[in-house]
């Protein structure tokens, strides 16, 4: 198949959105971002000033005051009308995703796919909002008492390198949903296609203010946090991030849901379907450079079954195709950015210190036409056990971490072990009995039963365990939760 067009080779200087209005920025701090394929520039972004952030937090103020007081079944409508203008809008986001991120254009159509599903679930949230209130008749001589929900305010919403667009659905429209505003702070590694996102919120009649969108970093995050006006912040990133912002939470008293790292598992029983496993691991431990939260790096096989299946593992990661995710035919794009690249290579370094064996090695790969490029090729080590460090950190890359236990019990154990991580762990099996143990004693928040990566739909939380959250609220449909407020009323007629 032909390579896809570029949208466009260079998006120029990008602007702030602020009291729906792009807004350029008075900093003189601008960078550059690159398309990983290539290495090359595709656009510059400003770092905003405090200036900047404090008039998107006053903007969200205002939208806050007029969006909460729109309609329920307007704000329904408008967020149908969002729903379709990501429908009209999807092949272009898809392969700005590509250009910006790094990722194939099918990864990219699975991830606007999912951002759709989130405006979706946010549609059903609205209409299920009037079914939240509760009211009690008579609760004593001449009472009546009922609870509703309102709306909390201003909230910040920080969105990650890897899931650029993913991470905002998974906040955003639900906020509008509860009548909230946003103040969004993408992350550094893909401006481009924050702001493209951002765009899907323009000519809905959304008043001036409920979105706004701020490129700032660490430091302008925590001041933004700060502000009076800001109620919470919804972050799906790493860890130490999560942990840095739950603490300025608590120094403000803000509302949080905060998602951080995960060291994900898939066990491979005795039992499992070998070429289904292999197929699923190619996209858990491999795809979108491994840059999934809920990817996995770590391969416990039980049994007598290893040295067939790693077999048949290194015979498909041999055959992924690197190269420029718009060309239809590439299995495995680029890391994301060159410092993604780095860690990955180090931690695969210190593997084979601790004692790991190298079985292929795709730290050297090099892709014709596409030599600057930040591309890792699959990685499958092997001899990896619970006494190295690396195989309690997350690799964030195409690897694949191989360890052998002797039995389903082993591998539990070795999962639950880990007294900071909870995201995510799969299960390949035949047997119902060994999937409803893994399922019931497994401590992590997402389960698979032969599915390498368990993607929860989106009227299902992100369930995380550990430190692996942080907060009141998981997000997607739940973080419904974040963004409303009980209020209670007693009333006397008599």
């Amino acid at each position: 198949m032909a390579m896809l067009p570029e949208v466009k080779s260079h998006y120029g200087k990008l602007k702030l959105y602020i009291d729906g209005e792009w807004v350029d920025s008075k900093s003189t701090d601008v960078r550059p971002t690159t398309n990983p394929a290539t290495g090359q520039e595709i656009a510059t972004y400003p770092q905003a000033t405090q200036e900047e952030a404090r008039a998107a937090v006053e903007a969200a103020q205002r939208g806050f005051l007029a969006w909460r007081e729109v309609a329920l079944r307007e704000r329904g409508r408008l967020l149908f009308d969002m729903r379709h203008k990501f429908e009209e809008n999807f092949d272009v986001l898809c392969r700005v995703l590509t250009q910006d991120h790094g990722r194939t254009i099918g990864e990219s159509q699975g991830s606007v796919r999912r951002v759709i599903e989130n405006v979706e679930s946010a549609c059903s949230a609205v209409y299920q909002m009037p079914k939240l209130n509760e009211h009690v008749d008579w609760l004593a001589r001449g009472i009546d008492e009922y609870m509703i929900y309102e709306p909390e305010g201003v909230f910040l919403i920080i969105t990650p390198g890897n899931i650029p667009m993913h991470a905002w659905s998974s906040f955003v429209p639900y906020a509008l949903a509860a009548g909230c505003s946003v103040v969004v702070s993408p992350s550094r590694q893909d401006p481009v296609a924050a702001d493209y996102i951002c765009r899907m919120t323009e000519g809905l009649g959304l008043p001036k203010g409920v979105v706004n969108l701020v490129h700032g970093g660490r430091e302008i995050n925590k001041f933004i946090l700060s502000q009076p006006e800001v109620r919470g912040v919804g972050l799906i990133g790493s860890s130490a991030v999560s942990l840095e912002l739950f603490q300025v939470c608590a120094q403000y008293g803000k509302k949080s849901s905060l998602n951080g790292n995960g060291k994900n598992a898939v066990v491979v029983m005795p039992d499992a379907d070998l070429d289904q496993t292999v197929d699923f691991l190619l996209r858990g431990c491999f795809g979108m450079g491994g840059q999934r939260c809920l990817g996995s790096d770590t391969v416990i096989v039980v049994g007598d079954i290893y040295e067939e299946f790693k077999a048949k593992l290194v015979a498909a990661a041999k055959g992924m195709k690197l190269g420029y995710g718009l060309d239809p035919s590439t299995d495995l794009g680029p890391m994301c950015a060159p410092s993604g690249k780095a860690k990955v290579v180090d931690w695969v370094d210190r593997a084979l210190k601790e004692g790991a064996k190298m079985v292929l090695d795709g730290r050297g790969v090099k892709v014709p036409g596409y030599e600057g490029g930040y591309f890792l090729g699959p990685i499958i080590l092997e001899g990896i056990d619970g006494s190295m460090p690396t195989s309690h950190e997350e690799s964030f890359g195409p690897v694949a971490a191989l360890m052998r236990m002797g039995s389903l019990e082993e591998a539990i154990a070795y999962i639950n072990a880990d007294t900071t991580n909870g995201h995510s762990a799969s299960i390949m099996t035949a047997s119902g009995k060994s999937a409803r143990k893994f399922t019931k004693e497994v401590e992590v928040g997402n389960v698979g039963v032969n599915v390498a990566i368990p993607q929860p739909y989106a009227f299902f939380p992100l369930g995380s365990k550990k430190m692996s959250f942080l907060g009141a609220a998981k997000s997607r449909l739940a973080s419904m939760r974040l963004f409303l407020d009980e209020k209670t009323v007693t009333s006397r007629w008599v």
